[in-house]
């Protein structure tokens, strides 16, 4: 028998989905009844040949801007919808909160819903009353459960919705987006009963807007765009893919037209070959600080020429002590004349969830014009309040141009920093908490 994390338990084959999309109703009511030969409507591909494998134990997140695909993906996972050509497998139980009012109805209680959707779920009446005493804890909604669905706010609901879901014993559970209506508490909640799930050897699919989460809870990430799989690999590098993607800075395959992007097998390498070569243009240059992992994009209109840290007496280094000032220097040069330049930085731990970071637009620290040639040294001197470990420090020289967010040059995880530490303590920094004892 094969080990479990390399079983599988999801298997999505090239799958797509289409939808028609007329321009009138009567459109639509004319080619039903034959009345027409001409098309009436064009096709708009909501997947196009989309593959992945989801092992038994992971937990996979699938992240990418709206209308990527990824709600689409998980109904045709569900069951919710059918592809339109390839193949989904699914070995084990699922249970999935896709989106609010999902399975239940309205007009009954949540008690009533509760039994409704057990039974669906092919369990007997005893095997719900045995698990009702766990549903109505995690719920917490009170005497409210006696209440008609269609009475509650959207967080009841969703506490309702996700307790059932993860108390009918599931062996997959996917997750899209819902927990975002709960308060931080639930929130808290849900992320343990995650982490408990991923201990048991449960598998997890997770869609949400949420990076930080992204990064902390899975294993890896799958990365939509317009329907097509951009790439899939670790929450870090496609979490750095995706703000790519956000800015413009990652493009799509040329096509003749949407149809081959469903059929045609060069186009399905061209995206993958595109994601080969974004991870390419990582540097293997450690000259003027830049790291062996940096990698970078941008128009260019403005390029981040050096990069370094000085501790609280001006050595250069990348070992800062705990408690003690430091200062974050870049130097920017620049071949276009840009309206106002915004400089930042952010740091980040080693798995990609990005703790803190700046701008001089948040620091009202430089509104100014430059001009083609001009050279600009940037420094950001503060506390270091982060615990002792490694971090990694990206770089961004950003505009808008109008009401255009411009990308003129940035570089992804260009410096490492190791913060040295004799006390750590509960989290990412120190709250360096003056504490008094005293009797009373």
């Amino acid at each position: 028998m094969s080990d479990m994390n390399t079983q599988s338990a999801i298997a999505v084959d090239n799958v797509s989905k289409v939808y028609r999309l007329y321009d009138k109703p009567t459109d639509r009511l004319k080619e039903a009844l034959g009345l027409t030969k001409k098309k009436k409507y064009h096709e708009h591909f909501a997947l196009s040949g989309v593959s992945f494998d989801v092992r038994q134990g992971e937990c996979v997140g699938i992240i990418g801007t709206n209308g990527s695909g990824k709600s689409t993906i998980l109904k045709i996972i569900t069951g919710v919808l059918n592809p339109t050509s390839g193949e989904v497998r699914v070995t084990g139980r699922i249970s999935a909160l896709l989106e609010l009012g999902a399975g239940f109805n309205m007009e009954y209680s949540g008690l009533e819903n509760i039994y409704l959707n057990g039974t669906m779920n092919g369990f007997s009446e005893e095997e719900i009353d045995r698990r009702l005493p766990d549903i109505l804890d995690f719920a917490d909604i009170g005497d409210y459960v006696h209440q008609p669905v269609k009475t509650y706010s959207s967080g009841m609901f969703v506490r309702l919705a996700f307790s059932v879901a993860i108390n009918i014993d599931p062996e997959i559970l996917i997750v899209d987006e819902a927990l975002s209506v709960g308060d931080v508490f639930f929130q808290a909640k849900c992320y343990h009963k995650f982490e408990e799930f991923k201990r048991m050897g449960k598998t997890i699919m997770i869609v949400s807007h949420d990076l930080s989460s992204i990064a902390k809870y899975c294993d890896r990430v799958v990365l939509l765009n317009q329907g097509i799989k951009l790439g899939e690999g670790l929450p870090k590098d496609m979490i750095d893919d995706f703000k790519r993607v956000l800015v413009g800075q990652y493009e799509l395959p040329e096509s003749k037209s949407e149809q081959s992007l469903l059929n045609d097998a060069e186009v399905q390498e061209a995206v993958q070959a595109k994601a080969a070569a974004q991870k390419k243009a990582r540097t293997d240059s450690t000259v003027n600080g830049l790291s062996m992992n940096t990698l970078e994009y941008g128009t260019r209109e403005a390029a981040i020429e050096e990069i370094y840290i000085e501790d609280d007496r001006g050595t250069r280094t990348n070992s800062i002590i705990k408690g003690m000032e430091f200062t974050i220097h870049m130097k920017v040069t620049f071949h276009s004349d840009l309206p106002a330049p915004i400089f930042a930085f952010s740091i980040k731990t080693a798995k990609g969830t990005e703790i803190t970071g700046t701008n001089t637009m948040f620091e009202k620290a430089f509104l100014e014009p430059v001009k083609a040639g001009d050279r600009k040294e940037i420094a950001f001197t503060q506390k270091m309040s982060l615990q002792g470990g490694e971090y990694l420090i990206s770089f961004g020289v950003t505009g808008y141009e109008g009401n255009d967010f411009k990308v003129y040059h940035r570089l992804y995880d260009a410096l490492d920093v190791t913060v040295v530490s004799d006390k750590n303590t509960v989290g990412y920094y120190d709250m360096d908490s003056r504490v008094t004892v005293r009797n009373c």
